[in-house]
This record gives structure tokens, sequence and C-alpha cells, in this order.
């Protein structure tokens, strides 16, 4: 990534998608929001221009928005000490459903191990320590006053 801001600072940018694919192909697995979203808007140029050439759609998409770029979606405020992941948001949009545990798992193809640490991580973040609460206190905030775009 910094390979890719390097180039976008002397003016290549198309010289930096080669560089930023690569970050993006090896932090897309593992869902790395943050370390993008740290360099702030100046990475939002490339991760323009790297949505313009179709490299890592949706994930540029998802970081696009997380910087405050995306032109169709609003990022969900929150009023929170340490907010929600992207991912914990996509499991609280999912408890609000019928959906039982395994059944979430393998909607979000993940293990059913991973979406209860999902879980135990949203109800200490909302304060709350059972689904109802949780899916209660998400409302409450306004988490799902927007439709999903997802």
């Amino acid at each position: 990534m910094l390979q890719a801001l390097a180039h976008k600072m002397r003016g290549d940018i198309p010289a930096g998608l080669a560089p930023l694919q690569r970050a993006l192909t090896l932090a897309e697995p593992e869902g790395y929001v943050r370390v993008f979203v740290d360099e702030g808007l100046r990475l939002a140029t490339l991760l323009e221009a790297a949505a313009k050439h179709g490299i890592a759609g949706s994930y540029v998409r998802r970081l696009l928005a997380a910087l405050g770029k995306a032109e169709d979606s609003t990022p969900v405020k929150q009023d929170l000490v340490e907010p929600l992941s992207e991912r914990e948001l996509d499991v609280l949009r999912l408890l609000r459903s019928d959906l039982d545990g395994p059944d979430i798992a393998r909607e979000l193809t993940v293990s059913l191990n991973t979406m209860r640490t999902h879980s135990k991580n949203i109800y200490a973040k909302l304060g709350v320590n059972n689904r109802r609460a949780a899916v209660s206190r998400a409302d409450e905030l306004g988490f799902f006053s927007r439709t999903s775009t997802h």
C-alpha cells in the first residue's frame, strides 16, 4: 500500500494500481479495513481508480464507504466507544432475522465459532449479553433505521 501511495505522490496513479492490487488481494480474505482507512483520503483517489479498473470491486467499494467516499452508501453513524466492524454489522443484521447461529454462519460462509466470536464482540460493544438485547440496543441506536444495500 505504501508503494502505491508513493506512486500516487509522484503523480503516477496507474503505476500505483499494481502494488495496491497486491495489497487488496492480501487484505480482502481477512476483511482488513482499518489498515486502509487509517491512510485517510490520500488513499481514496487510488481506491477510486482501482474501482474504475474493476480491481477487487466489492471490497474497494466497502473501503471507499468506510472512508466516506461511496456514492451510493451511507455509513452507519455509531455512537459507540468502539464501533462495530463491517463484519460485525453483517452479523448484527442477521441476528435481527429468524436465522439461528448455524444458519447465520452458513449465510456468511464462516465457521460457527467465528460467528459466535463476532456475536460476543457485538454484545460487548453494545453493552448487552444476549441476542435479543443486542438487536434492541442496535435499534435504539438507529442501526436499522436505514435500508441495507447489501
